[in-house]
């Protein structure tokens, strides 16, 4: 099979308000594109005849057929979803030559697990290597500096552009609490989803060394770009079964930052997503499962992924901030709302959490997280009250860019549980009884009012219409924040 590009992010077109900056496209691979698939289609009517003569499954090639004709027939944005949607039935390299034909069960069940991290902290480990949280007035949002390796270049034909963007979010629609932003693609109108932002920090870490915090990873295999470079190669598929290239190198920093300030966290390794792409959400959730039956302490759990955003055939872009002048990969929360199918009876808890999350990673890092991407998603946040979807950076971002992310964000996240501790049990017997102030809302800066930009009919989200399409689709659709200037996905070959 020649080489070609594989389009790997989760929706194609431009988000609201976006901006075109440049428009080109590589007319050689779309036309080696099109040669193929009308090769392939020619040759179905052969296969059936032969299919006839030598009694082979008529309804397979039917349905490949079908399959076919339909991808033809589409416009270039929808072709590229179906490619990747279908792409374990259409290209059989998409793993690459370590793909194996069988593939592993649709729900692994949980065991023990050998590939988890230990769950007892060590505060003597650590480091202050990172810099110092902001202080004073917050800083301007600045363009981020030109790529710094030009050392690498890409062969020509195979040739796409990096946009480095700084998508800290400046839209007028955002619903904004503390420093942290919100864009909402639901049917909950504004006013309601700002009320429940304000209700504070739900989480509240007990005086126990037993371990509170999950990380996992649904899509471990993703990974990132070599260098901080202008181009990148069309031929990368930027997945990796190496630890130390994909979403787990991540997911260690965060688990290090999380160990050293003395909170009990679990990272566990699995390859949820590896050789099978296809429900990786459903064995995730079989993870989940089994750390809670064993752990009922855990009351966070985060899934690290990174993002996709591609705006054109040869353009992805690249979220990205500087702090302490060093690049950082932007970070986007996705947290889930429910529209009557996606059985998350909970889902408010999470919200008010990840607005807790963000408005802390602001507070120490500014413009270091993009909006809150709320829409109506499962992804397994049906577990805990403490669950959330972490997008660290995008495929065009370098995995250091990823790791001092997640070291950043692991600093402030291990600040905000540490500050919202359970008091302690004899403390609790001498307070006077009165209303909780654990229901208001934590570290907020006196100088920020959480007034809303609300659009009560804010929502670009099409509910789903049942359960069982809403757990599909995470498949189909999980990468994104279709915001400020991009039209990301969350899905590879059609995630999130």
């Amino acid at each position: 099979m020649s080489p070609t590009r594989r389009w790997t992010g989760r929706m194609s077109g431009l988000g609201k308000g976006a901006t075109v900056l440049k428009h080109h496209r590589n007319p050689r691979l779309r036309r080696r594109r099109r040669a193929t698939l009308l090769a392939a289609v020619a040759a179905v009517p052969l296969a059936v005849l032969a299919a006839q003569s030598a009694s082979l499954d008529l309804g397979t090639l039917t349905e490949g057929a079908a399959l076919l004709s339909a991808m033809v027939s589409m416009p270039e944005g929808s072709l590229s979803l179906l490619e990747q949607r279908f792409s374990d039935q259409l290209d059989r390299d998409y793993y690459g030559p370590q793909q194996e034909d069988a593939a592993e069960p649709y729900v692994r069940p949980w065991t023990n697990p050998e590939n988890q991290s230990s769950p007892v902290p060590n505060a003597a480990s650590r480091k202050e290597d990172l810099p110092q949280p902001a202080s004073g007035e917050r800083p301007p949002i600045q363009a981020p500096s030109p790529a710094a390796d030009t050392d690498h270049p890409v062969e020509e034909a195979y040739r796409g552009e990096i946009l480095q963007e700084n998508m800290a979010g400046t839209a007028a629609d955002l619903i904004s609490y503390g420093y942290g932003k919100l864009r909402n693609y639901t049917q909950v109108p504004g006013s309601q989803v700002l009320e429940i932002m304000e209700e504070g920090m739900n989480i509240h870490l007990e005086d126990t060394t037993e371990p509170q915090v999950l990380i996992f990873h649904t899509h471990a295999t993703e990974s990132f770009e070599p260098y901080d470079s202008p181009d990148y190669d069309l031929r990368s598929s930027w997945r990796s079964i190496e630890s130390d290239e994909n979403m787990i190198a991540v997911g260690d920093a965060l688990a290090k930052e999380l160990a050293d300030a003395g909170i009990g966290v679990i990272h566990d390794t699995t390859l949820h997503d590896y050789p099978s792409y296809n429900g990786s959400y459903e064995r995730s959730a079989e993870t989940i499962k089994g750390y809670l039956e064993q752990y009922p302490t855990i009351k966070v759990a985060l899934d690290v992924h990174r993002d996709a955003i591609q705006r054109e055939e040869d353009l992805i872009v690249k979220p990205v901030t500087e702090i302490d002048g060093k690049k950082a990969a932007q970070l986007m929360i996705i947290t889930g709302s429910d529209d009557g199918t996606m059985n998350i009876p909970h889902w408010q808890e999470n919200l008010r959490f990840a607005a807790q999350v963000q408005n802390a990673i602001e507070t120490d890092w500014p413009h270091l997280t993009r909006p809150i991407f709320f829409c109506y998603r499962k992804y397994n946040m049906d577990l805990t009250t403490g669950s959330l979807l972490l997008e660290v950076g995008s495929q065009a971002n370098t995995l250091e860019e990823a790791v001092y992310t997640a070291q950043l964000v692991g600093r402030s996240l291990a600040r905000l549980l540490n500050e919202n501790r359970q008091p302690a049990q004899d403390t609790l017997e001498e307070a006077p009884s009165g209303p909780e102030e654990s229901s208001q809302p934590s570290s907020l800066p006196e100088e920020v009012s959480s007034g809303a930009q609300s659009m009560e009919e804010s929502s670009s989200a099409t509910p789903s219409s049942s359960s069982q399409a809403a757990n599909s689709s995470q498949e189909a659709s999980s990468e994104g924040d279709p915001s400020s200037s991009s039209a990301p996905g969350r899905s590879e070959p059609s995630t999130e």
